[in-house]
């Protein structure tokens, strides 16, 4: 049986699921040993620790120049110890020129399956990727195992079904007969979607793996090679998805190099000699909006970009306060607010929040919200796995800074003891009242666990504010609660506008950080938080030419 027979219908699948929007999940999410087998954790967190201290040698790409590596473990608080084999930027280019030529001539069909295939080999090493994750990013094991396994090769698939059926859309060839009275012109057309060249994918320290997947399929579908340029901090992840794809590409008589790993170190970073190369034709990239705007100003580059963002809930009237407050509190906490969905300014009117029982007034509900939040990490069993441990010392130093923007600190920051790991480093939220006239206070991403609860004239105000910081500063997501339907369209109305999603009512175990593959945009493209959106047609139609070709038919 052939690779392509052997994956189409998990390709069909995933295409009618972008069509749907349903929920689809080819990979599951919860780390089951009756899925992934009984041993599968075991194994995984096994094969990390034996790869401490060690050259990582599971890539296919020969002669190495040196050996890098300067990970640490937020949770230990030490190196991991792991060297990548790293190449300069000519290397890079130069292989990834040689192997372009090879993959942007394999027939569409062979080359999805390729790239279905890499997903099935990285699912066995989920759990390995789990602990990789863990330990360079500081997220708690199940978002670790979730977010850079199952759901990132749900991405990614999504991704690669979209880009092969966009580059389906049109016949490969057609005969064109137009009638012309006694005669008619007949013309062979052929058609075909001509890859870009060499693709960049610059990753984050947070989510190395769910942002660098869709960016990386979508150009390997389209016929492009691949150049993965991890963050210093977190390169362990992505080293593991570019082994399986590699190796794949191998076994099927391909050049290793189509995807390649560019390994660096803070003191000595290629980004942007990679960037600036004049082969390098598309670059995805996931950071700080400051660099994000530099790639997006280069020339002769496609740019598709996840920036920084400020985003907001908007809290008019509710049905039950105090599930509100839980659901809220989770969010805040998930992860100690390194999530790019996470909500930052919560605009609250001053005559209060209306509800069944009355008016819950600005103190009330703050109240609420830092009585679960410490409900939450005060509890051993939940709050040190769900907070995690911070990335970079640098996020905690956002929490001394929002101490100074408000008139009352509610809730202060502070660190727990992980029972797992002693030297954990970790921060809880800060909760800090601001009013209005601290506009220009609040106006930008303090990125970690810090909440301005802002009180504004009334749900109208909160509204403006909440589309006006959008339009201005980017927004990933937003969060709404309400009970009156003119003011739900009054906020999907104006959120709209400011091309920002909005979750309404969010109760229980459904939180405004999620995003689901397959159904959910993940950023939209229009505001300053990014240039792309994950994953809608442009995001892989922007990286192939359709290119057109005709001659007459011979009589």
């Amino acid at each position: 049986m052939s690779l392509f027979k052997k994956h189409k219908e998990t390709l069909n699948k995933a295409i009618d699921a972008i069509h749907d929007r349903a929920f689809f999940a080819q990979y599951p999410e919860h780390p089951s040993p009756k899925i992934y087998g009984e041993e599968a954790d075991k194994d995984g967190r096994e094969k990390f620790q034996a790869g401490l201290n060690k050259k990582f040698e599971d890539l296919l790409q020969e002669s190495p120049e040196a050996w890098v590596g300067q990970e640490e473990s937020p949770y230990m608080q030490k190196p991991l110890g792991i060297l990548y084999p790293s190449f300069s930027p000519n290397t890079l280019i130069s292989r990834s020129k040689t192997a372009w030529s090879q993959w942007r001539n394999i027939s569409i069909d062979d080359r999805a399956a390729i790239l279905v295939e890499s997903l099935e080999r990285f699912k066995e090493r989920f759990f390995e990727n789990a602990y990789a994750t863990m330990h360079t990013t500081g997220q708690g094991y199940m978002m670790a195992f979730q977010a850079s396994g199952p759901h990132a090769a749900d991405r990614a698939l999504e991704s690669l079904a979209l880009g092969y059926e966009e580059q389906k859309r049109f016949p490969e060839k057609k005969l064109w007969e137009k009638p012309m009275g006694k005669f008619n012109i007949q013309l062979n057309k052929t058609w075909r979607a001509v890859p870009k060249g060499i693709s960049l994918v610059i990753g984050c320290s947070t989510f190395p793996t769910w942002n660098s997947v869709p960016g990386l399929y979508s150009s390997l579908i389209t016929g492009n090679t691949s150049i993965v340029k991890p963050h210093p901090g977190a390169i362990l992840p992505m080293a593991i998805v570019v082994a399986e794809i590699q190796k794949v590409l191998k076994e099927n008589g391909i050049d290793p190099n189509v995807c390649q790993l560019a390994a660096d170190t803070y003191d000595h970073m290629i980004t942007k000699e990679l960037a600036e190369d004049p082969a390098v034709k598309l670059i995805d990239y996931t950071g700080g909006s400051a660099f994000g705007s530099y790639l997006e100003g280069l020339k002769g580059k496609t740019v598709f970009t996840e920036k920084t963002g400020v985003n907001s809930i908007i809290l008019d009237s509710v049905e039950d306060v105090d599930k509100v407050a839980q659901n809220l509190a989770f969010s805040i906490c998930l992860y100690s607010g390194q999530m790019c969905t996470c909500p930052q300014n919560f605009f609250i009117p001053e005559e209060g929040i209306k509800s069944p029982n009355g008016t819950i007034s600005f103190d009330e509900f703050a109240q609420k919200l830092v009585d679960n939040i410490n409900g939450l990490v005060d509890n051993p069993k939940a709050g040190p796995f769900v907070l995690g441990a911070i990335q970079n010392p640098n996020t905690v130093a956002h929490t001394e800074e929002a101490k100074k923007l408000g008139s009352k600190v509610w809730m202060k920051s502070r660190s727990i003891e992980n029972p797992m790991f002693k030297e954990a480093r970790t921060a809880t939220p800060i909760v800090v009242e601001m009013t209005t006239k601290d506009k220009d206070k609040f106006t930008k991403e303090l990125f970690g666990p810090v909440v301005l609860l802002i009180k504004t004239k009334n749900t109208q105000e909160s509204i403006q504010l909440a589309s006006e910081l959008a339009e201005a500063h980017g927004a990933i997501s937003c969060g709404a609660y309400t009970t009156d339907n003119l003011t739900k369209n009054a906020i999907m109305d104006a959120m709209a506008l400011a091309a920002t999603p909005v979750s309404f009512n969010l109760t229980g175990g459904i939180y405004v950080n999620q995003n689901a593959g397959f159904s959910d945009f993940h950023v939209t493209g229009g505001n300053p938080s990014g240039n792309a959106s994950l994953t809608n047609p442009e995001y892989v139609i922007k990286r192939f030419t359709w290119v057109g070709f005709r001659e007459p038919v011979e009589e």
